[in-house]
């Protein structure tokens, strides 16, 4: 059996891991006045974005998902001739409508691929599952790998298909934002109250960096650091303690909003690198994507892993 796997633009790999693997990918468009760029994975793209006046005006962009009718689309022109089952990973519902269209362009997939399989010379069936990865960004990347993983090691669709569901509740990603007005702009834009004006106000007036976590699709505080070079340090102190305490897949993601030599010169990344390494974890780095970017603004740092239920010490 023949099984792929398709993830959205806001899942944070590099885009040469997504190619050399064979991932496809849900292109999310970001819309800033009258310019629309299209956020493919590819890092130089997103970093000219970010060093381009059009990134001044971020916290105003729109962004819109593959439609259902793309979604259609794009399985029934390709996905169901190349495979006989498909994976589609989604960032977490309650952040994208991504997970919606992809389930509702299932049932006509569904409906309309056999005279399309048989023109192909493919009489087996064709069979699909859209699975909420219910993290975000590095955290969703997490699920992707393991996914890939699994899809190579040649394990069946249904042992997959469990794997990624009980590893979706078992995901995390924590971040460190450095422009709290900007993530507050566009939390307030998605009508998300994440980051108050207060917090945001004082963030900024007193340096007070807040870390946040996302798991099981819900996102919050749950600590603050003086300062962004100190809270990343925290960040990759904390993740050092994880991968010591043992991730439930050899695999850390690394997301970050900038050049990665930014990211790679931060206190603390050296130590975790190292960590890493002594415990083999696979380590994945990325540039993190346009419709990241735009969401949560330049500078951030994500970590993801997954990791039995814990508290951020």
């Amino acid at each position: 059996m023949r099984i792929g796997l398709v993830v959205d633009s806001a899942c944070d790999l590099p885009g040469d891991y997504l190619r050399q693997h064979n991932v496809t990918l849900l292109p999310v468009t970001v819309h800033i006045g009258e310019d629309s760029l299209t956020d493919m994975r590819d890092e130089q793209a997103t970093l000219q974005f970010l060093h381009s006046h059009i990134a001044e005006r971020g916290a105003d962009a729109e962004t819109s998902p593959f439609t259902v009718q793309q979604i259609q689309e794009l399985f029934l022109g390709r996905l169901v001739i190349d495979y006989d089952y498909v994976f589609c990973l989604t960032t977490t519902r309650t952040r994208s409508a991504i997970f919606e269209n992809a389930t509702q362009a299932s049932f006509a997939i569904l409906g309309e691929y056999r005279p399309i399989r048989a023109a192909a010379g493919k009489e087996t069936p064709f069979a699909l599952r859209v699975i909420d990865s219910q993290n975000v960004f590095a955290g969703q990347g997490v699920t992707a790998v393991e996914a890939v993983r699994l899809i190579e090691g040649g394990e069946g669709a249904a042992k997959i298909r469990a794997r990624l569901e009980y590893l979706a509740l078992h995901t995390h990603a924590y971040m460190v934002a450095t422009d709290l007005h900007y993530l507050r702009a566009r939390t307030r834009k998605r009508g998300d109250r994440s980051v108050s004006l207060l917090s945001a106000t004082l963030g900024s007036a007193l340096d007070i960096k807040p870390i946040l976590h996302c798991n099981r699709g819900e996102t919050g505080p749950v600590g603050k650091v003086k300062g962004t070079e100190a809270a990343c340090e925290r960040l990759f102190d904390f993740a050092g303690k994880r991968v010591r305490a043992g991730l439930m897949t050899p695999t850390l993601c690394l997301g970050y909003g900038g050049e990665l030599e930014e990211m790679r010169a931060l206190p603390g990344y050296d130590a975790l690198r190292a960590t890493c390494a002594e415990h083999n974890i696979e380590v994945f780095e990325s540039v993190m994507g346009l419709t990241g970017m735009v969401n949560v603004g330049k500078g951030t740092l994500v970590v993801g892993f997954a990791s039995e239920p814990h508290t951020f010490e």
